[in-house]
């Protein structure tokens, strides 16, 4: 457990170093027992990412085969991990799951924070996978020892889109599950059962459900549309938790459509995804198109991101001295998904990039140490990790800032067939209108 008080700071570093993420919702509480559930269709960067919301240390239950693994292995045992003994694993183990129920149970007991991710499994289905009922299991036990109950909190994780660089993974945290009415019963049928459906509810308040992952794009573009025609992009709120909620009651409205006998929602549906196409290939969302941009906005907008020109170099000279550690993480992290599935891909990105960037800032420092001494040596040693995220900071404000010019001058060249788009756009806001 030695890196386990690090936990947060390293999670930090890898999370939002391939992500941008935002937390949104409850707050953890600051001390005493809880008991983390989340979603899991990232593998070993959930946790990290649960661990950046909570902000506190968490040792999470993790399956016994990680800690074997040759490159990740030191690294689940160092943060403190709780091995889980699956019964597809090695149903020769499973007995010593008494011995990890227990370490669980003593480390809620003396006010930790233990992570589980419900489901069992690691994922790409578009929906939760049927809970596993360890976690009621556990929370019980450990409310044996406490003489009561303690916090149950659901972490829903949603990626916009989980393997691309510098996409955004979003955090929502539920408000507290209290189920003190179940402590009496021990680790009853009933009261395992009732508390696992109480946790899925919980978890389902804070996850998107598709029937199907062909979804998803349709329900990102309604609520875009939605967001942009029926509710003003200004006055709607932008935090991760209203988005869900709002994806959710498309989700719903969709499912619920399929069940009835009223075929309008496939008119709208195939409108929905035309347009979202037509907006793809324009380089526009659907606020943007409705954005009505004047030369003055553009003019302040301009002066306003003048500084982002004298700091452009920051991302050039980054991109340049980090692009063969680049390449070689990607590729390496690549041949390493291809054995063990793609929910790995992040995972191997992000631990194999600490290594071959760590690598690489020495490989450089020797290069200068060869060449100007030790102290530039030194310095070059230092710089480095600063210079690559600010390249990173750089580079997501200068794509940004590219993309307003860029769509500034399309509405000026494009403006009756965006006028044109316009007009369909709010059509197919009011159809959601009716529909949702």
């Amino acid at each position: 457990m030695w890196l386990h008080k690090a936990m947060p700071v390293i999670s930090s570093l890898g999370v939002r170093s391939y992500y941008r993420v935002t937390v949104a919702g409850a707050r953890l509480p600051e001390t005493g027992p809880v008991l983390l559930v989340a979603n899991h269709n990232n593998s070993l960067v959930d946790p990290a990412l649960a661990v950046v919301a909570a902000g506190r240390t968490v040792r999470f239950l993790t399956k016994a085969p990680l800690f074997d693994d040759k490159l990740i292995g030191w690294l689940i045992a160092a943060v403190g991990s709780v091995p889980v003994y699956r019964q597809q694993d090695d149903p020769t183990k499973l007995s010593q799951n008494l011995d990890s129920f227990r370490d669980v149970h003593a480390a809620l007991a003396a006010g930790d924070v233990v992570g589980i991710f419900p489901e069992g499994i690691t994922h790409s289905a578009s929906r939760l996978a049927p809970l596993k009922t360890g976690a009621a299991r556990i929370a019980i036990g450990a409310a044996g020892i406490l003489g009561r109950d303690f916090p149950i909190v659901a972490m829903g994780l949603v990626f916009r889109d989980r393997d691309r660089f510098r996409s955004e993974a979003h955090v929502i945290i539920s408000e507290p599950l209290r189920w003190g009415d179940l402590v009496g019963e021990g680790e009853s049928k009933r009261a395992v059962r009732e508390l696992t459906a109480r946790i899925e509810a919980q978890m389902r308040s804070v996850t998107l459900n598709l029937e199907r992952w062909e979804d998803e794009p349709l329900v990102r573009a309604a609520e875009q549309v939605w967001r942009a025609e029926l509710d003003g992009d200004a006055a709607l709120p932008r935090d991760a938790a209203a988005k869900l909620d709002r994806l959710r009651r498309v989700t719903d409205a969709l499912a619920a459509l399929r069940e009835g006998t009223d075929d309008s929602w496939r008119e709208t549906a195939i409108a929905l995804r035309a347009h979202a196409r037509q907006l793809h290939l324009l380089g526009l969302t659907p606020a943007e198109l409705r954005a009505d941009v004047k030369l003055g906005k553009t003019i302040e907008w301009t002066v306003s991101h003048v500084p982002l020109v004298l700091v452009l170099p920051v991302s050039l000279i980054g991109g340049i001295v980090f692009w063969p550690a680049k390449w070689v993480t990607t590729t390496i992290a690549d041949r390493l998904t291809a054995a063990e599935g793609p929910e790995s891909l992040v995972t191997h990105r992000v631990l194999v990039g600490a290594v071959v960037f760590l690598l690489w800032f020495l490989i450089v420092a020797a290069v200068v140490w060869a060449a100007a001494g030790a102290w530039w040596a030194l310095g070059a040693l230092l710089l480095q990790p600063f210079l690559a995220f600010a390249a990173l900071a750089v580079g997501d404000r200068r794509a940004r800032a590219w993309a307003a010019v860029r769509r500034f001058f399309l509405r000026r060249a494009e403006k009756p067939r965006l006028d044109a788009l316009r007009e369909r756009q709010r059509a197919i806001a009011e159809r959601l209108r009716q529909l949702i």
